[in-house]
């Protein structure tokens, strides 16, 4: 475990400027902030440019890694399936956990067990959520190179799909080889930040406007302006370039000033990648999410008796070519249903 004075040596060789100064008004989580533990072979000191890459560069190095990201203000309540989803693939993932130390949350052991991260409180709809994201992808970046790939998502997300099917789908095709050791270095790899990018929202203007009708100019001018999901799979390079901006988070942190509900989350990734990336960018997401009967911007929330098959195979479908590896919302009580299904219906291809 590395003292602070080597956390503050590790991030000044970072260049990101200070770690934590990715998000100013944290810097102070270095009073208790430790690294989580890095394996022999991550324990180097690396450059900016080096945690832009990939560190596939030979067939000797570990094979890559999808990261997963827990933003929650609650128990994971599914951390049995999730551990279901995890069983057998312990080389190819790592878990970082981000729990609002205002709220008590459980430990639930496992594969979970000291994935907490150094956290601070969140708010619905406050630039507290990018916050919170940004804080979950630079703790993940740092831990472990081999990190390629960072899924976010929260307590109340459920798979949809084995391990296995997801990571194939990521990282498995006759190219492979070629576009991990070019990872990084070029826009045209073929890996891809899986992100909802979305132009032609009908309140699209009033979300833009509402911390002040010009008060995200210069920087952001309304035609660049993007929303999507708050749930993504960045590639390594995608959450380095979010990690080390600060240009447009200077914008987005600004508190909303008007009525128009205001969900910074949704806001600041879709248009960063989508200035910055948008050719390395799906312009989808991997969470379904069913707004039918929603409340207060709050998607449908399912219960038990909504839980069967049919429902699992029905959320896996997308309108595209592509399929869903997450879903959201479900409430704890689904969890007996969902573990009966788990080995038949959610894991099985």
């Amino acid at each position: 475990m590395l003292s602070f004075p080597s956390v503050v040596f590790y991030c000044v060789f970072l260049s990101v400027p200070f770690f934590f100064v990715l998000v100013p008004q944290y810097a102070g989580d270095f009073n208790n902030f430790q690294l989580l533990g890095r394996p022999a072979a991550a324990r180097g000191v690396y450059s900016a440019s080096e945690i832009s890459r990939s560190s596939i560069a030979s067939t000797n190095r570990p094979k890559p890694k999808i990261a997963f990201l827990f933003l929650t203000n609650s128990n994971l309540s599914f951390a049995p399936l999730w551990e279901k989803f995890f069983e057998g693939n312990h080389d190819l993932f790592n878990i970082y956990i981000h729990s609002d130390p205002s709220v008590t949350v459980i430990s639930p052991g496992g594969v979970f067990h000291g994935r907490f991260i150094p956290s601070k409180k969140t708010y619905r709809a406050s630039p507290t959520l990018i916050s919170a994201a940004r804080r979950l992808l630079a703790a993940a970046l740092v831990n472990d190179t081999s990190n390629q790939y960072f899924a976010l998502v929260s307590q109340h997300c459920i798979p949809l799909h084995s391990f296995r099917f997801m990571y194939d789908y990521l990282f498995k095709s006759p190219s492979s080889l070629t576009s991990l050791l070019s990872w990084g270095s070029s826009k045209q790899s073929r890996y891809k930040s899986i992100i909802e990018i979305l132009s032609d929202e009908p309140n699209l203007f009033e979300r833009y406007a509402a911390r002040g009708l010009n008060a995200m100019l210069p920087e952001v001018p309304f035609e660049e302006f993007r929303v999507g999901s708050q749930f993504f799979v960045l590639t390594r390079r995608h959450a380095a370039l979010v990690v080390k901006d600060r240009r447009l988070w200077r914008k987005f942190r600004l508190p909303c000033v008007s009525e128009e509900p205001c969900y910074p989350e949704e806001h600041y990734f879709p248009t960063l990648l989508s200035m910055e990336d948008p050719n390395g960018c799906t312009g989808f997401t991997l969470t379904r999410v069913n707004w039918t009967g929603c409340w207060d911007g709050h998607p449908h929330r399912y219960t038990p008796l909504e839980v069967s098959p049919e429902l699992v195979h029905q959320l896996r479908v997308s309108n595209s070519s592509y399929s869903y590896f997450f879903a959201r919302k479900f409430s704890p009580e689904c969890l007996p249903v969902l573990m009966d299904l788990a080995d038949d219906v959610i894991f099985r291809e």
